[in-house]
């Protein structure tokens, strides 16, 4: 058992290398990098600025990893400091160091162009694909540490790992020099025990949610502030919604931050009153898989025990209705219905996620081809079970039908499916494409085909990763629980056998 996991764990990271440098290579080969800038407003208001056009231009390629990229205005100011005398006459287009600028970069196998307005020289060097996959992968992984910060407004700034309590009163290991403040800590919010030691790095979001990290974009809690009364370091009190747990270090403070940070970790995330873009679909994915396996598993039992009675003719005809209609047209269907009948709303904001009668006709439109599906497969295997010997040799012992089902034919009937409970639950982080359109449902569902229609790269490589992984887990989890189901089931080839 422990050699077929550490195998498929193996085979699980090889395959998601594969998957992410094929999507890699794809996405920064085959699509044009002019696109990211369709959806891009500050690109459109540069238009009548042609050289800060340019300029944002290649620094956005730089940020996304297309290019390295160097200007005379930054050269410049390196050699004698941002806003002096001999900055200033240093950026003109005939002065000495532009020519040293160029020859210098030339050397280094940069290409040499000129701004259209100002004649300013600048260099840039396009980035190999595989160079810039590998330095993907490389970065993937940050590890806190209390030299992590380097602030030159800083040099002072102390470092070392201290024990200690967050405002709200939880106990944390604090961290000075390290980005986060606290590597470890407790909340009220699930999962309860949180940690900031080792992260993961998927970049910023551009063009879209532009400049927030892409974890906050899918993790962030949505909507207005949800505030308790604190007392902050400083002693002062106020209502906050500040979560301190996820403080980073900034290096310039305003006066508000003064009054509330007695350091410099004051950059910090708040708790609001909507979930976030996965726990939304999460939710309502879990709600989905509760309805679908409390009636697919019963009712496709029962049509199993009632084979061609009034039960099962009235169930195949549900199934047959749920695979025949596309599902657009049912849901659509179902929730005029739901609107007509009972008064629920047509679409998710109406009443928000606070009101439970907005995840109604969601959580059941999701849930209706689940309950057919489980349906047709449990009536499948628990028919082919009540023909099986075991169930003839329980019924000449006096066994009623009733005891054999419970005991027998649902015992065995279940393990093929329970193989796909993983599975599901990972449907529940990844989505619903068409519910959650159709219902307006701020979740993960439009997440990824959105994020490409906007040329979003960074949130398309992280949302591929994501759902790999999840979906390769689901798997190895799947054959776990098989073997836990049922031990007579082997993942591995047994010594000595042919």
């Amino acid at each position: 058992m422990k050699g077929y996991i550490g195998k498929r764990l193996l085979r699980s990271v090889l395959s998601l290398i594969v998957i992410m440098t094929v999507v890699f290579v794809m996405v920064f080969s085959l699509v044009p990098r002019d696109n990211i800038f369709k959806n891009d407003d500050t690109f459109r208001k540069l238009s009548a600025k042609p050289d800060d056009k340019r300029d944002y231009v290649l620094r956005t390629w730089q940020n996304l990893g297309y290019l390295d990229y160097e200007n005379l205005n930054t050269y410049c100011a390196d050699l004698y400091g941002a806003g002096s005398e001999a900055t200033q006459a240093c950026v003109l287009s005939t002065s000495d160091e532009a020519k040293a600028f160029v020859e210098e970069y030339e050397k280094q196998g940069y290409t040499i162009d000129y701004l259209t307005v100002s004649g300013q020289p600048y260099a840039y060097k396009d980035l190999p694909v595989i160079s810039r996959l590998f330095s993907w992968f490389a970065n993937m992984i940050r590890i806190d540490h209390p030299w992590a910060i380097q602030d030159e407004t800083n040099p002072d700034l102390p470092r070392g790992i201290s024990l200690g309590t967050t405002p709200t009163g939880g106990p944390a290991i604090k961290c000075s020099g390290c980005v986060y403040k606290y590597q470890l800590y407790t909340d009220s919010r699930f999962p309860f025990i949180h940690q900031n030691f080792i992260t993961l790095n998927f970049g910023t979001s551009y063009p879209t949610y532009r400049g927030i990290a892409i974890l906050d974009v899918i993790f962030d809690t949505q909507g207005k502030d949800v505030k308790r009364e604190v007392t902050f370091e400083t002693g002062q009190t106020g209502e906050t919604g500040i979560i301190f747990g996820t403080c980073q270090y900034k290096s310039t403070l305003d006066r508000l931050d003064r009054n509330k940070f007695v350091d410099n970790y004051a950059s910090c995330m708040t708790q609001k009153a909507t979930p976030s873009m996965v726990g939304i679909s999460f939710i309502m994915g879990i709600l989905a898989m509760i309805l679908s396996y409390g009636i697919g598993l019963p009712v496709g039992l029962a049509m199993a025990r009632n084979k061609d009675g009034i039960i099962d003719k009235l169930g195949m005809v549900y199934i047959i209705f749920i695979i025949a209609v596309p599902s657009l047209a049912y849901i659509y269907i179902f929730r005029y219905m739901g609107s007509s009948l009972f008064g629920l709303p047509i679409v998710f904001p109406t009443l928000g996620p606070e009101n439970w009668r907005s995840w109604v006709l969601p959580v059941i439109s999701l849930a209706l081809p689940s309950i057919s599906s489980l349906m047709l497969w449990m009536r499948r295997y628990a028919v082919d079970q009540m023909n099986s010997d075991y169930v003839k040799f329980a019924k000449s012992k006096g066994l009623n039908q009733g005891e054999i089902f419970r005991n027998h034919i649902l015992k065995n009937a279940i393990i093929p499916i329970a193989h796909g409970i993983p599975a599901s639950l990972a449907g529940c982080i990844t989505g619903a494409i068409i519910t959650e359109a159709i219902y307006s449902v701020g979740g993960m569902g439009k997440m990824l085909p959105d994020a490409i229609k906007q040329y979003n790269n960074s949130m398309v490589l992280a949302l591929t990763f994501m759902f790999a992984g999840i979906s390769v887990v689901s798997v190895l989890l799947g054959d776990i629980i098989l073997i836990w189901i049922d031990p007579r089931i082997s993942l591995t080839e047994k010594e000595g056998r042919s």
